[in-house]
């Protein structure tokens, strides 16, 4: 597996944090060419230049920021082969209280920003093919109370990958996502914030809905393993996917 992305030009926003950095710390040593997008320039240059890779500021939500940034990395790996679109926010709030400049934060980063770097992408492998992987999740299948927003975002993001799929087969662009339930520091922090009675109300939560384990992934063992798949050669007879990296927690069909 370590030359299995070998030659590989890969850009992967949301590299400054979670599971866009242990992308970018680990599909180098897969052979990939990396560059790291995300709109936290300190975080996102101390990781990527721990990684060996080069990094770019770029806002999701803004069509010039992306573009001025795609064209920047396309430049840096002389092309482009592989997007893994993983930045994104993901704030909590019940659907009644839901406040409209909240929704349209969310809607800019995570809908619109999978709109602007799948077209910005598109533009580069139109004539070579490619794979674009988007991160999408099991709150935009079947809903997640507390996150109406997210789930109404990340439910487009589902919708995009699909038609986007369809309609770019022809250039032979693959379109996939993943609903990924991994263990971030993100989540480190949610967990240090709970009382002891609500942690172990969570943990009893997760071990009954969670089959492989009772608990989140790993980013390096579960994660990163099927990223690598979906964006090399073996995956180009596979589009319009979302693959649940979640221990069998969402089924999909």
């Amino acid at each position: 597996m370590s030359n299995q992305l070998t030659g590989r030009r890969i850009v992967v926003t949301g590299g400054a944090s979670g599971m866009g950095a242990g992308l970018v710390r680990s599909l180098p040593s897969l052979g990939a060419r990396v560059v790291s997008l995300d709109i936290n320039a300190g975080p996102g240059t101390e990781i990527a230049g721990a990684a060996g890779v080069p990094f770019v500021q770029c806002d999701v939500a803004r069509e010039a920021s992306v573009e001025a940034a795609f064209g920047r990395a396309a430049d840096i790996l002389g092309g482009l082969d592989v997007l893994i679109h993983a930045a994104g926010i993901s704030p909590s709030g019940a659907a009644e209280s839901t406040d409209l400049a909240l929704w349209n934060k969310v809607m800019a980063i995570n809908a619109t920003g999978t709109y602007l770097t799948n077209t910005a992408a598109f533009a580069y492998l139109r004539d070579h093919g490619g794979r674009i992987i988007n991160f999408c999740s099991a709150a935009g299948i079947a809903g997640l109370p507390g996150k109406a927003i997210y789930s109404a975002s990340k439910g487009a993001v589902a919708a995009w990958t699909r038609t986007a799929a369809a309609e770019w087969a022809r250039y032979g662009i693959t379109v996939n996502a993943i609903a990924p339930a991994i263990w971030t520091p993100m989540y480190d922090n949610t967990r240090s914030e709970m009382t002891p009675e609500q942690l172990a109300r969570h943990d009893a939560r997760l071990a009954e809905s969670i089959p492989l384990g009772g608990r989140l992934g790993d980013v390096d063992t579960d994660l990163v393993p099927v990223l690598a798949f979906l964006a090399g050669a073996g995956s180009k007879f596979m589009t319009g996917q979302i693959f649940p990296v979640d221990g069998g927690s969402l089924a999909m069909r």
